[in-house]
């Protein structure tokens, strides 16, 4: 996502209500707004319903969306706030059923502490999203969704040393762009 390219999109939705600038914005910041949302769910639907409630939220507020300084983060916030939310919400309606909810959640942790976490967690975002297609594709597949490394290779074509060299190359990387982050 470039910033000149996403400021485009954001002043067409705002000038000429496009719907077509607004599903551009959409299919190019969707996946990185599920990863955040699940990240706090642990659920897929859950994770889709929240990111199609933020982007709902987003359409609506077209016409301020320009002036936001750094849509990025703004984006960041309110998908982390509405995931959030919809915790307390199912945990409270539903409170005889045991979820998989984060144990973060169930911790007290100081303000300080949650703040590294979050901006940790948007680093890392951030990094994922910088890196090429291939190598986050294969990252994503093993550490986030857990598949071996012989699914990823039958999955992308690809042979498992091939898989093998790219998740080391990625994690080397993410590594680097996550200590150095002034550098970004």
């Amino acid at each position: 996502m470039t910033e000149p390219e996403v400021r485009r999109l954001l002043r067409q939705m705002k000038e000429w209500d496009s719907e077509t600038a607004f599903h551009q914005f959409y299919n190019m910041t969707y996946d990185r707004l599920f990863r955040i949302a699940y990240y706090y769910v642990h659920r897929d639907e859950w994770a889709q319903e929240i990111v199609l409630d933020v982007f709902l939220k987003l359409w609506n507020q077209r016409d301020t969306l320009p002036e936001i300084r750094s849509i990025e983060d703004y984006c960041f916030v309110l998908v982390k706030n509405a995931s959030l939310n919809y915790l307390e919400k199912e945990s409270r309606y539903e409170k005889n059923i045991e979820y998989d909810i984060p144990e973060d959640l169930n911790k007290t942790a100081t303000p300080e502490e949650e703040f590294i976490s979050e901006e940790l967690f948007a680093r890392y975002v951030k990094a994922l999203d910088r890196l090429p297609e291939r190598c986050r594709e294969v990252f994503i597949r093993i550490r986030e969704e857990k598949q071996s490394y012989a699914e990823v290779a039958s999955a992308l074509d690809i042979s498992v040393k091939t898989v093998d060299a790219q998740l080391q190359k990625t994690t080397k990387k993410l590594k680097d762009v996550i200590m150095n982050w002034e550098e970004i």
